[in-house]
């Protein structure tokens, strides 16, 4: 790592809040922007009408006469001296009222009308640019209507308006937020449903599964070239892989001849131990040049879900080899706990899984004692060759499974037995391990 490690950002968290928020944005826009739009078509003045009204209403009373008349008070006093330019009248809904400043002349007439209306927006006389309003209000003595104006260019209508407008918005952002961020993750979650799909299927891919392919139906198309480019790439490795193979194979086969051709040789000239010598060299040559083969030849096992009998390989193999073990000083047994156990796999490579167990266990098992092949039906199925030799220590048992490991550099062999072995095992779904006893070792074929 570089810098550090970091976690891979989540496209669903980013999508989800990212969606969630331009909601939230373009609903707050909105607002804003009706708010903007009702600041230009409603008066001017409603940025200051209930400042307005809320002042005079303290201030209203009644004389001994019942005419209506407004008291100086600090508040209105305060808001005469803010807004020089204000005027307005003040009336009851008798007819009484009362004005203060100065009342254009276009608007005088209004005066004595002010207690007919309500609330009015008064504009657009071509006598005067002067904008008035009419607004009611509650006060001690009743309801009060005042109509007002000189006071256009003050205040923020836009702000008023949203705070005119918050039984309107609230509501709507109080139920729609909580649902937008419920219904935007499920429906994110569910437009990458099919790159989760593609996801777990690219972790399905064996190994040895060159021709194994991304499926593209259904994958979003902003996701579909990087599953090609995928599915290119594993074409060029599965070209790559062939030509490995078949270089592996014919080079194998090239091998058998000279191989023959010198043990030939060696059997018609060399004496003595050192033919024997000889002898065997070439034996291992061509054992590895069978292994070589075998190895190659198991990628391409097309016979994987044939009938094969677990007991009848077992016995047939141990039969096979039986004089090899004898001669190379082993006593060799063979058990079974049923009579035949019958499932699906390749009757040409289990044998040589078999038999390459025995064979190791001939080449590594202290060159004396009992060799055990047993089958059993546990799990499915079980076959294991157990010997009385050294053992494997732990920090190999794994490692033997590689091809080309050895324990000890000049063992025989060229390592490649029990990798073949995992390898036929895994390509019928099942495992392989190694375990010591007392005395010895016992390498076990575990079968589903």
């Amino acid at each position: 790592m570089v810098g550090g490690s970091k976690a891979n950002p989540s496209l669903w968290w980013r999508l989800s809040w990212q969606l969630g928020l331009g909601f939230v944005g373009v609903v707050t826009a909105v607002i804003i922007g009706l708010c903007f739009y009702g600041a230009t078509i409603l008066s001017p003045n409603v940025a200051l009408e209930d400042h307005i009204t809320a002042v005079l209403a303290p201030a209203v009373a009644l004389d001994p006469e019942g005419r209506l008349e407004i008291k100086d008070t600090p508040e209105l006093d305060a808001l005469k001296r803010e807004y020089d330019g204000l005027w307005y009248v003040a009336a009851t809904t008798k007819g009484s009222y009362v004005s203060y400043g100065s009342i254009p002349a276009v608007y005088g007439e209004l005066a004595r009308l002010t207690y007919l209306f309500e609330g009015a927006d008064i504009r657009g006389s071509a006598a005067t640019d002067e904008i008035a309003s009419v607004e009611s209000v509650e006060t001690a003595i009743g309801e009060l209507r005042v109509l007002f104006g000189g006071v256009a260019d003050k205040g923020w209508p836009v702000f008023t308006l949203m705070g005119i407008a918050y039984p309107i918005y609230i509501p709507l952002l109080a139920i729609a937020l909580p649902a937008v961020f419920l219904a935007v993750p499920r429906i994110v979650g569910r437009g990458l449903a099919s790159v989760s799909e593609v996801a777990r299927k690219a972790s399905e891919i064996e190994p040895r599964r060159y021709d194994a392919r991304l499926p593209l139906d259904g994958i979003p198309r902003e996701v579909a070239p990087l599953v090609i480019a995928f599915n290119e790439a594993l074409d060029r490795l599965e070209n790559e892989h062939r030509k490995r193979q078949h270089f592996l194979i014919d080079a194998a086969h090239e091998l058998r001849t000279p191989i023959a051709i010198m043990q030939t040789r060696i059997d018609g000239t060399a004496e003595g131990q050192e033919r024997r010598q000889l002898l065997d060299d070439v034996a291992r040559l061509a054992e590895t040049a069978e292994q070589l083969l075998d190895f190659e030849r198991n990628d391409q096992a097309t016979d994987l879900h044939e009938t094969v009998d677990l007991v009848e390989i077992a016995r047939t193999v141990v039969a096979d080899l039986a004089p090899l073990a004898i001669g190379a000083g082993y006593q060799i047994s063979f058990r079974s706990a049923v009579e035949s156990l019958k499932r699906k796999g390749s009757p040409s490579a289990l044998p040589r899984a078999v038999s390459n167990l025995l064979r190791n266990a001939i080449d590594h098992g202290g060159g004396g004692g009992m060799i055990t092949v047993s089958v059993s039906a546990a799990g499915g199925g079980r076959i294991s060759v157990a010997d009385e030799g050294p053992g494997i220590a732990a920090v190999h048992r794994e490692l033997v499974f590689e091809p080309f490991y050895r324990v000890t550099p000049k063992s025989k062999g060229a390592g490649l037995g029990l990798s073949l072995v995992k390898q036929i095992v895994l390509n019928h779904g099942g495992e392989v391990h190694i375990e010591n006893r007392a005395a010895g070792a016992e390498v076990t074929i575990q079968l589903e």
